[in-house]
Order: C-alpha cells, then structure tokens, then sequence
C-alpha cells in the first residue's frame, strides 16, 4: 500500500494529477477542489494516497489533505457509495464541511454532491454518524483557535440550544452547526448571546 506520493506536479485536470516522482509519473486521480488547490506545474506536492485494486485496473487515489483521504474510506465502504462517487463529494464539501452535514442530519445538502442522489445521502448519515462527534468537527475547524474555546463550543448547552432555535427559524442543520461554529464563544455566554451573534453570520 502507498500511504503518499511527494513528487514533482508533472500535469493536473478536473480529476487527474499527474506526478513525477523520481522520473516516474503516477497518475493519481483527485477531488476537483484538490484539482483546484494544486499547485501549477513544476512545483513539488506532496498526497496522500489509497490505492484500488480489481481485476482489470489498479488505481491511486490522492488527496491534499489527510483528513479528506480518511473521510473518502469511510464514504467508499457506505452501501452504494464508490470511490468515484466519494470523490464527487469531497469536490464539494472538505472532510470537516462533510462532517458537519452529517451531524446537522443534512440529506439534502449532501445530495448536492455529484453522484449522490438524496438515498445515498441518507445512507452516508445513516452510516458515518456514529463515526463522527460534534467535538471532533468543531476542534478540527479550530485547530487554529485557542483549544479551550474549541472545547467550550463543543460542550456548550448554550451552543446547542442556539444551533435548534436556529433550525427552528429555518436554517439548515448545516448552516446552523457551522454559524454557531464560528462565533468567538466563551463557557460563560448564554443561549440568546450565541444566538445573536450567530444570526449575524448568517
């Protein structure tokens, strides 16, 4: 198994890199948004890697990020879910965004992906939310925060009442985890505090 590839950026199209690595190109194929993300050519990269086996093909998918190569293993052993499909959806949400769906209950947003009709959707919910915490998603969002804030928003009552009246005024799941997520909130703030500055991010 190849864990990652650090080459050379030999070529890059909406699903393909291209990548010389010791005067070997691999082809690896990627999410559009990596695609989009990837550095022009010449440039040194560095992805990391699952690799598919079958009987007529051997294939390498990579990713710019580890945390989106996690998260397509997980969506590629979800009943009906590819790994092209899988792809599909990291072209449009990060694994974090993803996460975030998820948790929120958030069919229909998922089934914007590409290849991903609202019964997929609903089984990558029904499959992953176990995998998944509210902590896990906002600390990884906030990695770059203080990590006691991180720790506040995930175990906020206070948060989680904001994200339901949220939901209740019609927000998506999505919208509402994410809005909260962004707010500077600290263990003392009360509900309608949170939910005042999260309607201001909306």
């Amino acid at each position: 198994m190849i864990a990652y590839l650090k080459g050379t950026v030999a070529a890059v199209s909406e699903n393909i890199l291209v990548l010389d690595v010791n005067q070997v190109g691999y082809q690896v194929f990627i999410s559009a948004r990596d695609a989009a993300d990837m550095p022009g050519s010449g440039c040194d990269v560095k992805v990391f890697t699952w690799m598919s086996v079958s009987q007529d093909a051997i294939r390498l998918y990579g990713f710019l990020q580890e945390d989106d190569l996690e998260v397509f293993r997980l969506l590629i052993n979800v009943s009906g879910v590819g790994p092209k499909a899988a792809l599909g959806v990291l072209s449009v949400f990060t694994a974090d965004e993803l996460k975030l769906a998820v948790l929120a209950d958030d069919a229909k947003i998922i089934a914007k992906a590409p290849g991903i009709g609202s019964k997929s959707a609903r089984k990558i919910i029904l499959e992953l939310k176990d995998r998944f915490s509210v902590e896990d998603a906002f600390e990884s969002r906030l990695s770059g925060r203080d990590g006691n804030a991180a720790h506040a928003v995930a175990h906020s009552d206070a948060g989680d009442e904001a994200i339901q009246a949220l939901i209740a005024l019609g927000y998506s799941g999505s919208d509402a985890l994410q809005a909260v997520k962004n707010c500077e909130i600290t263990e003392d703030m009360d509900t309608e505090t949170i939910l005042k500055l999260a309607l201001k991010r909306l």
